[in-house]
Order: C-alpha cells, then structure tokens, then sequence
C-alpha cells in the first residue's frame, strides 16, 4: 500500500512511460499524414468522438468504482482479522493468568500454543493468498510445533487446517475454559474461517472479465480515434495549427489511460504490489499486540515502508 500523501513522478512515470511513447509516435504520424500529405479524409467529426469520450467516461468510472469496492472489502476484512485476533487473545488470557489462578506449568503452555497458533494462522493466510508457500520456514513455523507444522505446510488449505487444530486444542484444554468460556472462543475460530472465507471469495473470484476487457478495449479506440477528431478543429484556429493535435491529444490519452489503469491495479487486493493491502505489516502487528498480551518483551519492531510502500 502506497502511504505518502503524493505519488512521486518516478512512480507515475515507470507506469506511464511507455504509454506516453506509443501515444506522441501515433499522434505524430497522425499530424503527418494530416498537414505535409494533405490526407485530410482521415477526419472524422469531433462530435463523434465527443460523445465516445463521454460513454467511456462513465464505463472506465463504473469499473473504478467496483475495483475500489473489493480493496476496500479487502481491508475491511483483515481489519476484522486483526480485531478478532486480539479478541481471542483477550478470552484466552482472561480469567485464566497465572497469577490469579495459580495454573500449571501444562495449562501456561496450552495458553501460550494457542496463542501462537493463532499468530501462526494469519501468517498462513497471508501466504495462501499470496500463494507463497516457500516463506512458510520463516514466517509460520516459528509459531508451531515441528511435528504440528511439517503435517500443515502439507496441506491444500493451511489456514483452513490451523483453524481445525486450534479447535481441537480447545476441546483438549481441561481446565482452563467454562463451557461458556469455550462456547465464546468456538465462536471466535468461526468468524475467523468466515473472514478466510470472504478472503478468499476475492482471491479466487477475478474481476469480470467482460468490464475489465471491455474497458480497456473502449478507451483505447477513444485514444485512437481522438487525433482524428481533434486535428480539423485545431486547424480552424489557423493554417499549422493542426500540430497542436499532438500535445493535447497525448494529454487527453494519458489521462484516460491512466484512469483505466488506477481500476486495473485496485482489481486484485492481494497481489503483494504496491496498492494492495498490507498484509505482512499486519501480520507483525498482530504478533506484536498478541506477544505483547503475553507479557513478551522481546518483540520485532513494526514493518516501515520501503520506498513508500508499506507491503
């Protein structure tokens, strides 16, 4: 996720750069074929594309507003994550520390793995999603037993798997939970596979085909029908004036280019680019918060940006 308040120039201009270049080479040989040839048949009326302006206008804003929607759901839902991250570390340690209760050396361990476990599961999410499962050395398996983790990393679905096994620890935690207590904790793992769940509902469910296509395909025949609009209308300013066509056309095409590709980038939050959800910086922050719940000092420090992206 991009977090400074302005986007440097050398960001827009990595994405924009070879744009720019296929625009002013079209235009150019436009203006060319227009002035010295004297091919002015190849004008069409500026009404005409006017109007494609307008229409692609509100198509590429439909599609914006769509892609908006499903980072925006992203967040919200890893938003929940962290939230009932913490709420399930809260019900675990709650009535049951060692100080107030006098618990085993068993029962502080059987509280301290189901912490972890949990730290574990949203660092197996992060990676399902973004389907990295070579970091799982690194990134899960130091929440875990060995034996625990080599049977996970296995499996289809690991997060999926790491919420049956904490589920399992429950039932087998004597001692430590009432039934009321146990009841509200099962009900913590199940919002938690539902946030999965609607996770993975955007993952696996790419924007429609038909709108994403679509929108390209109608705002570049704008971009090459523009010129051909444009040229005659600069020439009534005055004979040569038809030059003007390049400039202003390649402004106009970057900018409906440029809309197109802000939806483009926002389809798929979970990609590890640059506008996508920070799940990593989230990751660490629940590990923080939750070790932190475990009276642990020894913590990493918060994920910084890097060259302005927090990933």
């Amino acid at each position: 996720m991009y977090v400074q308040k302005n986007i440097h120039w050398r960001v827009i201009w990595n994405y924009s750069w070879k744009d720019l270049l296929i625009f002013f080479m079209y235009d150019l040989t436009l203006a060319i074929l227009h002035g010295p040839l004297g091919m002015t048949w190849l004008d069409i009326p500026w009404q005409m594309v006017s109007i494609l302006g307008v229409a692609v206008s509100f198509y590429v804003g439909f599609k914006n507003s769509s892609s908006y929607n499903r980072f925006n759901e992203a967040r919200q839902l890893w938003g929940g994550i962290v939230n009932r991250s913490r709420s399930w570390t809260m019900l675990v340690l709650a009535n049951t520390q060692p100080s107030r209760q006098g618990l085993t050396p068993e029962q502080v361990s059987t509280q301290r793995q189901l912490v972890y476990r949990q730290i574990a599961w949203v660092n197996a999410l992060r990676l399902h999603l973004r389907r990295q499962p070579q970091r799982w050395d690194e990134d899960v398996a130091p929440f875990l037993d060995a034996a625990e983790s080599g049977y996970l990393r296995t499996a289809a679905n690991p997060p999926a798997q790491l919420l049956l096994v904490q589920t399992q620890a429950l039932r087998h935690a004597e001692g430590l939970f009432d039934p009321l207590q146990h009841r509200t904790l099962v009900e913590d793992l199940r919002e938690l596979t539902n946030l999965q769940g609607g996770c993975e509902r955007i993952k696996n469910t790419p924007f429609p085909r038909q709108y994403a296509f679509s929108s390209i395909v109608f705002v570049w025949l704008f971009v090459a029908l523009l010129p051909l609009g444009v040229q005659g209308e600069f020439e009534k300013l005055g004979h040569g004036h038809y030059w003007l066509t390049v400039p202003f056309s390649v402004l106009v095409s970057w900018v409906f280019v440029t809309i197109e590709l802000v939806g483009h980038i926002s389809e798929n939050p979970f990609e590890n680019k640059m506008n996508d959800v920070p799940m990593t910086a989230l990751c660490r922050t629940i590990e923080i918060d939750l070790r932190q719940m475990l009276g642990e000092t020894n913590l990493p420090a918060p994920l910084q940006p890097h060259n302005s992206v927090l990933y």
